[in-house]
This record gives C-alpha cells, sequence and structure tokens, in this order.
C-alpha cells in the first residue's frame, strides 16, 4: 500500500506554487541504526529493510524501534508538524535542490533560525538541535537517492519493481 502526500507552498507570489508528492510509508528510521532503511518484505519475527545508505539488507526486528517516516511530527506551539511537510518546505526554499547550510558545524542559532523557516511556529524546547539536523540529513539522504520527485508515479513504479524482484527471489 503506498501513502502518496501532495502539498502546496506559496513563497511571496500567489503564483508560485510547487507540489511534491512523496511516499514516505516504505521509508523507516531504526532507532539505534544510522540512516534511513526501506522496507523490503515483512516477515514473523519483523522485517527486512535495506540500508539507503549503504544498501545492505538486515532484519529489523518486532523489539528494535522502527517508525515510518509517515508517522513522524514536528513539534510546533500549535499542532504537531508532519516530516513530510517540513521536506516540502525544505524542497520549495531550496529550488528542488539539498540543504544550502552546513547543518554539521552551524552553531544552534544559525540552525534554529534556518530550520523556523522549514518549520513555523517551531517549539524551540521540544524540537532539539540533533532533532533538526537528524531531518535535514534526512531530506539529503531522500533528495539524493531520488525520493523525493515531483513525479510521484515514477517512484511508485520503482518500489513497485524492486517489490516484485524480492518476491522473484
Amino acid at each position: 500500500m503506498y501513502i502518496l502526500f501532495s502539498y502546496k507552498l506559496r513563497f511571496g507570489n500567489e503564483k508560485n506554487v510547487n507540489t511534491i508528492k512523496m511516499d514516505l510509508s516504505n521509508i523507516l528510521a531504526i532507532a539505534g541504526k544510522p540512516g534511513l532503511f526501506k522496507l523490503v518484505s515483512q516477515t514473523k519475527t519483523g522485517a527486512v529493510v535495506e540500508s539507503l545508505l549503504d544498501g545492505k539488507r538486515t532484519p529489523a526486528f518486532k523489539n528494535d524501534k522502527i517508525s515510518s517516516l509517515s508517522e513522524i511530527c514536528m513539534f510546533t506551539n500549535g499542532d504537531d508538524y508532519p516530516l513530510s511537510e517540513v521536506f516540502r518546505n525544505i524542497y520549495n526554499k531550496e529550488n528542488k535542490g539539498k540543504v544550502s547550510i552546513n547543518y554539521k558545524k552551524v552553531s544552534v542559532k544559525d540552525l534554529y533560525a534556518y530550520f523556523s523557516e522549514m518549520l513555523p511556529d517551531m517549539d524551540e524546547e521540544r524540537v532539539y538541535p540533533s532533532d533538526v539536523k537528524k531531518a535535514l540529513s534526512w531530506y539529503d539522504l531522500l533528495l539524493e537517492k531520488e525520493l523525493i520527485d515531483e513525479n510521484p508515479d515514477k517512484i511508485r513504479e520503482e518500489m513497485e519493481a524492486q517489490a516484485e524482484t524480492v518476491e522473484a527471489e
């Protein structure tokens, strides 16, 4: 099952509207493991996942803390903000490119200033600098692996083809 997110963001001019769609339901974050993972298949004891960093397949067990990116939200002073919307905001601000700041070395003040453009009304007491850095690194990784795209059909077809290949094995 694929869940596609479609959002519109307006910067200044009403005519400048970018819409992106991304399938984050099969992209996973696993506590204690670096990077992101793509769900390959489910097993009785958990799942088989493929690292987006190095492409290695490993088991993820039921007792691992596994979160789908489609379920992750970031704290604001009002309602929580889905991570997919944060990614959409970055995508539009960076003109479909990678993050323009060096989030690994920038000061906390500059990091929050940059990220507050992506996450309006961010709750700085509950959103830690490590959370911001992680979200920005995830965005760059998803963009590098072409999992953020204006053409959701392309992403869906690629994921379905990979799923069929796994089932054939």
